[in-house]
């Protein structure tokens, strides 16, 4: 009669047991997902607020670069890719095709606007332009907030990625929708050493 009582107790301490295990495993991977797509958040922020400044930017120069009108379409158009890049993205960044849609349009913005940059220095008056001054600060500013929100998301979404491929999450992941990893926002390493120049010293 003891027996029984034993081996049915030990059984439920197990279900117990398992039950717990599961729910920890789920609920930290809910938390870490949230925590991955918190910090891509931050980067839509940033993106946007670059995507902003670069119209006023384009209307500044235009002024004064008139005749360099392939360059200022160039800018533009790179721009907008990189905003459609940015939707598809925040849909979902674990999407790899969409992940690497926004780093080529991201990269190809930085191009446009190294170019647009290098361009500026051959004029003067432009320089001396408070507003280029202002715009060309802000947009220093962002683009180093954009490397810091970044770094942050890799972070978390490797964080994420490993916790979902450690035993035992590895084993139960997929039962709760955790089957795609959280992909990285990688940009070429040239084009992050060629960011525009924007000093007007």
């Amino acid at each position: 009669m003891v027996a029984p009582l034993v081996f049915s107790a030990v059984f439920v301490v197990m279900i117990l047991f398992v039950a717990f295990l599961v729910i920890g495993i789920y609920n930290r991977l809910v938390a870490l997902k949230n925590r991955y797509e918190n910090a891509f958040a931050q980067i839509e922020v940033q993106l946007k607020r670059r995507y902003d400044l670069i119209p006023n930017l384009v209307e500044t120069v235009k002024g004064y670069m008139a005749h360099e009108r392939e360059t200022l379409e160039a800018v533009i158009n790179a721009r907008n890719q990189a905003m459609t890049g940015l939707q598809n993205a925040s849909a979902d960044p674990s999407n790899a095709a969409a992940m690497q849609q926004l780093a080529g349009a991201e990269q190809g913005l930085t191009g446009a606007l190294g170019r647009l940059f290098a361009l500026s220095e051959a004029y003067p008056d432009l320089k001396a332009n408070q507003n280029m001054a202002q715009l060309t600060e802000e947009i220093t500013t962002t683009e180093n907030k954009v490397s810091f929100a970044r770094q942050a998301f890799n972070d978390s979404a490797t964080e994420y990625n490993t916790y979902k491929q450690s035993f035992p999450a590895v084993v139960i992941a997929g039962t709760f929708g955790h089957t795609n990893n959280a992909e990285l926002l990688e940009f070429d390493s040239e084009a992050i050493a060629e960011a525009p120049k924007v000093s007007f010293s």
